[in-house]
């Protein structure tokens, strides 16, 4: 009852149009059809004359009024006395609102499902130990939160509790939940386990791991997309048509039911609803699919794309290099070198750098500070350490610091070096090796099986490193010691063109920007590039990439298709009724038959094809239970 009422409300013109139609028939039974005839045609001239003028304020804001066939059509009926047709027609109108609200919330269900599980309120702990319920904005870092048995994480923080156990397939992709111990650092959206935990807030709500990905389900839900725009271009000139139709069904015939009869079937629901059905669907299928995409327009960019670029370091790598050697040229002992270097490197935010600090870590080096840190995006970081000037990055980097050539240190297949200088001489080298991707080859060889032939490799690091992943991976474009600049130069050369470009580092922030759509792998890539990007991949799963770009074309396609079977079909149904074999009432309720039949091709695009590899662990919305309330 809760619900027919809440319909009632919010569909107030279809439940007057069934009554209506009720109230009309009852009179017919009784013998009043004379006060049914006039039941049926005011009501449908008064929802005429809404939708008119509801068409004038469109006109008036420059957006042509595709209602004008469906009012012409109403008007029509009436005069020539189809008055059951004119009430159809006007269901389809009234119910056409509601059509289209029941279609967008299906597609984008998965969207909207991680919308409505966004954490409101937190449960801050006060100076004696108590917890309050506070709004999630007004928890800032330095707070201590309360996250209860099964709850989503709210904000990011570190854990306080002995030990957590966490749910983080919504982020990671990865089924099983994870460990946590004191001092680690927990990402909201994950889900706790059977006990409470405290965390230490360390970021605010609005720059958490959760709420960062909700902004960017917000800007999807938003967007508008050309080929809906293409729609409405198709609208004018399918209105033409069906008037000129009808008009020489009239003058041929001199029989001007016949205009009514052709109107009736030329009703336009498929452009106004079936291609942004669509595009909805094709988002909320990406999100499920582990991408979101932040904006409609991007799916019919991924659909046209010719050319695919990729950053070589934690992109079509692990991005977690290991090191296998630290090699001196002086008198520093290696791990003097190492801890030097990784004091440096705590001032910069490239995947390398933690790797140096991960690597100083394991071997139990205390690391030093510097007031004076200034780091070179994506050459390296010249800092003063313990009395001494240190200087840590590309070779290059390295030797034009200090004034002098450094020499290159031996490097087999994979590896590649850091360049370590001391007081203005050169130290030593720290050798680093960063395995291929499992699944980068599949992605790429994918690409190329959806017509994708330019696939090019920008990178920072040395060209006998680049060239080695390159080949692993079947790549011939090389652009090696790219700077962030000669990223974008590169892009902007392209000429087969959309362009899309995926990266992960700070340092890809700008060539994401640059490219017609940007590809962030969020999961561990840093905020700059995700903020710059038109798609986020969720999870660390570069395979994701080439099922986006599997979606954007399979969207479009489908938008397309729906829109050419609405149109098809109403085409054919207006040839019909212009030869007189088909009557007004019944034309109505075949249109509206091709109403739906659009839009449950439009919903095609929340499935499409099969995945060929294994599915996906969990999808986004899946992967979050109830919020905290």
């Amino acid at each position: 009852m809760v619900r027919l009422l809440a319909a009632i409300r919010r569909y107030p013109f279809v439940v007057a149009t069934l009554l209506v139609a009720a109230a009309a028939q009852v009179l017919t039974l009784t013998a009043r059809g004379e006060f049914s005839r006039w039941l049926l045609a005011g009501f449908a001239l008064l929802i005429a004359a809404r939708s008119a003028w509801a068409m004038v304020r469109e006109l008036r804001a420059g957006t042509f009024g595709i209602d004008i066939l469906a009012v012409t059509a109403i008007v029509a009926s009436v005069v020539v006395g189809e008055y059951w047709a004119a009430l159809v027609i006007v269901l389809m109108l009234t119910g056409g609102e509601a059509l289209e609200d029941y279609a967008a919330n299906r597609a984008k269900r998965d969207l909207t499902a991680l919308l409505s599980r966004a954490p409101q309120l937190g449960h801050r702990m006060t100076a004696d130990g108590a917890t309050e319920d506070v709004p999630i904005d007004a928890v800032v870092p330095g707070d201590r939160v309360v996250v209860r048995a099964n709850e989503v994480v709210p904000v990011d923080g570190t854990l306080m509790s002995e030990l957590g156990v966490f749910d983080e397939s919504s982020l990671t992709g990865e089924s099983m939940p994870v460990e946590r111990s004191t001092g680690q650092e927990v990402l909201s959206g994950g889900v706790n386990g059977r006990t409470a935990v405290v965390l230490q807030v360390t970021r605010a709500a609005k720059d958490s791991q959760y709420q960062q990905i909700v902004a960017l389900v917000e800007s999807a839900t938003a967007s508008t997309s050309p080929m809906v725009r293409l729609a409405d271009r198709i609208a004018l000139p399918f209105t033409a048509v069906a008037f000129a139709i009808a008009g020489v069904a009239w003058l041929v015939s001199g029989d001007p039911v016949r205009f009514a009869e052709v109107l009736v079937v030329a009703t336009p629901c498929p452009l106004i609803i079936a291609a942004p059905v669509a595009f909805m669907a094709g988002m909320s299928r990406s999100a499920r699919e582990g991408a979101i995409v932040k904006s409609s327009a991007t799916l019919e960019k991924l659909h046209r794309a010719r050319t695919f670029a990729f950053d070589k370091t934690g992109t079509l790598t692990q991005g977690e290099p290991s090191l296998v050697d630290v090699r001196t040229t002086g008198t520093i002992e290696p791990d003097e070198l190492l801890r030097l270097a990784a004091s440096a490197e705590q001032f910069s935010a490239h995947v390398l750098a933690a790797a140096v600090i991960k690597s100083a870590s394991g071997r139990g080096l205390p690391l030093s500070g510097s007031t004076d840190a200034e780091e070179s995006t994506a050459n390296g970081v010249t800092a003063s350490i313990d009395g001494h000037t240190v200087v840590v990055g590309k070779r290059s980097f390295v030797s034009a610091t200090v004034g002098q050539e450094i020499p290159g240190t031996p490097l087999n297949s994979g590896e590649l070096a850091i360049y370590v200088a001391v007081d203005g001489t050169s130290a030593g080298a720290l050798v680093f090796r960063d395995e291929v991707r499992a699944n980068a080859r599949a992605t790429i060889d994918n690409l190329r099986a959806q017509s994708i032939h330019r696939i090019v490799m920008l990178t920072g690091d040395d060209r006998p490193t680049a060239v080695h992943v390159a080949s692993t991976l079947g790549i011939a474009d090389v652009r090696a010691n790219c700077l962030p600049i000669d990223k974008v130069n590169a892009i902007n050369a392209i000429t087969e063109r959309p362009v899309v470009v995926v990266g992960d580092g700070v340092n890809d922030a700008p060539v994401l920007a640059a490219a017609d759509v940007g590809i962030a792998m969020g999961a561990r890539g840093s905020t700059a590039a995700s903020e710059s990007a038109d798609v986020v991949i969720l999870r660390d799963d570069i395979s994701r990439v080439a099922r986006a770009h599997t979606v954007g074309c399979e969207t479009v396609n489908v938008a397309l298709q729906s829109i050419w079977v609405g149109i098809g079909l109403s085409v054919i149904l207006m040839i019909i009724a212009a030869f007189g074999m088909l009557p007004a009432l019944i034309g109505a309720w075949l249109q509206e038959g091709v109403d739906v039949i659009s839009i449950l091709w439009a919903l095609r695009a929340s499935t499409g094809s099969k995945e060929t590899h294994p599915p996906l662990v969990a999808t986004v919305a899946e992967a979050l239970p109830v919020a905290v309330s």
